[in-house]
């Protein structure tokens, strides 16, 4: 019997069972197609072999197009390979049914991703200035998980054990990406939820509801990063509320600010915006500057995704007014990460933008101040600097300086190999579309093709 195939010693990601293509040929069963995935994601035929106990030929033969139809077979193979069986409509087990707890996708599956952009931005609207500005608050997305049974009664020490949980994950999201710890995320939601239950002073209670909404805040954003939008809609929703109820009003400020980065990742700059927007009300009732600068450089993100130059440089303007204005040392605790190399991270990736959907002259001022960004990020911040250094390849593309754009092309392509992170390898499409355009140069080729094999879409021909 097959010694590696252990789920621990797997080379496979987990989030790789979570992506759509993947989980459509687990439920179909179509062991052809999920092995060419897994071939997609580097896995060689030798080490899916080894993790299956399949000869390399049989390996060879499903990828060809054999049909696996026994059942035992089928579950050896979930096995060896680390896939929640349920995914593939096998006898339930334990790891499916935490996974699927943890990730399930709202009530409505049938609903388009616009209809729940404005369900959210009801529920949004509806926490922060009290009134369902865009619409009737349904609330029938955010999911009510069952209550395990909660300790007689919690301190604050109990309070602080969740704080720098918080607090460690988020580092290890920083540096690795977000599949490096969601998991952990979750099951320390799992311990924490249950404190809700347990009596308390009113002090202990307001900070508990803040650090819950901090956690799942960080379970929203790991849930984004790993491509689980569901999962990350509904953490953003519980944490908005908690946050409410703990009367932190800069919380409420940064849960929007991440809720309106995953609008502008799904190309919806508009409902960005209108999320960015009632942060920013948030972030004025805090009265940081600091985090009112931070709500204005992603609202200039969101105008130059819509090629409105004027406004994206005139909130950006604000932005650096804030940010020279801001004493960092009273402001809120997540935004202290804004300092001057995120602030030239924000210009640069706002005229870069702007280089794509406006002017290419925008080039001139990105290219600078993503180099500042790029020199000084350090390594706990490995996913920022990915993602300048792949807004960098695009302006030296746009530029027309082809060589130079292809090797820091690739160079962004080394970096996002080593994180845990689906936002990485979606951020590089647009890198992907100009080295397509320039095909006819041979490092612009290579560069395409291999951002395709890295992202595991098809280059043009």
């Amino acid at each position: 019997m097959n010694t590696m195939s252990t789920q621990g010693s797997s080379p496979i990601p987990a989030e790789v069972w979570d992506q759509q293509e993947m989980r459509d040929a687990l439920a179909r069963r179509e062991i052809s197609s999920v092995y060419r995935l897994l071939r997609r994601h580097g896995v060689s035929q030798r080490q899916i072999a080894a993790l299956t106990g399949q000869s390399q030929s049989e390996v060879s033969e499903i990828l060809k197009g054999r049909q696996v139809m026994a059942y035992d077979v089928l579950t050896r193979i979930a096995v060896g390979l680390g896939v929640p069986r349920g995914y593939m409509g096998l006898a339930y087990d334990e790891t499916t049914a935490v996974r699927v707890a943890a990730t399930a996708d709202t009530p409505h599956p049938e609903e388009d991703e616009s209809v729940k952009r404005r369900k959210f931005l009801a529920h949004a609207a509806a926490v922060t200035v009290g009134a369902a500005v865009f619409g009737a608050d349904s609330g029938s997305w955010v999911s009510h998980p069952t209550q395990t049974p909660a300790p007689g009664r919690i301190g604050m020490t109990d309070v602080r054990q969740v704080e720098a949980a918080t607090r460690a994950l988020r580092a290890l999201d920083y540096q690795y990406g977000g599949g490096s710890c969601r998991d952990a995320v979750v099951a320390q939601l799992s311990w924490g939820q249950q404190m809700l239950g347990a009596s308390s002073t009113d002090v202990v209670r307001q900070r508990l509801y803040v650090a819950l909404a901090d956690l799942h805040n960080l379970a929203g954003w790991t849930s984004f990063d790993t491509g689980l939008m569901d999962s990350a809609r509904n953490h953003f929703g519980q944490a908005l509320d908690l946050a409410k109820q703990g009367e932190n009003e800069a919380l409420m400020a940064n849960i929007l600010y991440r809720m309106g980065r995953v609008y502008l990742h799904q190309n919806a700059p508009d409902d960005a915006l209108k999320v960015f927007q009632l942060g920013q009300l948030a972030a004025q009732n805090s009265g940081s500057e600091l985090a009112v600068g931070i709500l204005c450089a992603n609202e200039a993100w969101a105008y130059a995704k819509m090629g409105s130059d004027e406004q994206a440089l005139k909130l950006l303007g604000r932005a650096r007014d804030e940010f020279s204005r801001a004493n960092v040392t009273e402001a809120p605790a997540w935004a202290k990460f804004f300092n001057e190399i995120d602030l030239s991270s924000m210009i640069g990736t706002v005229h870069t933008e702007l280089a794509q959907t406006v002017d290419a002259k925008y080039t001139r001022t990105a290219i600078p101040a993503l180099s500042k960004a790029i020199n000084n990020f350090g390594d706990e911040y490995a996913r920022s600097r990915s993602f300048n250094l792949t807004s960098m390849a695009i302006n030296h593309l746009l530029e027309g300086d082809i060589d130079h754009g292809a090797k820091i092309g690739r160079q962004a392509v080394d970096l996002s190999e080593s994180l845990k992170s689906v936002r990485t390898k979606q951020r590089m499409e647009p890198l992907r579309q100009e080295a397509e355009k320039r095909r006819n140069n041979p490092e612009a080729r290579e560069l395409a093709d291999r951002v395709a094999r890295f992202t595991g879409t098809e280059s043009a021909a």
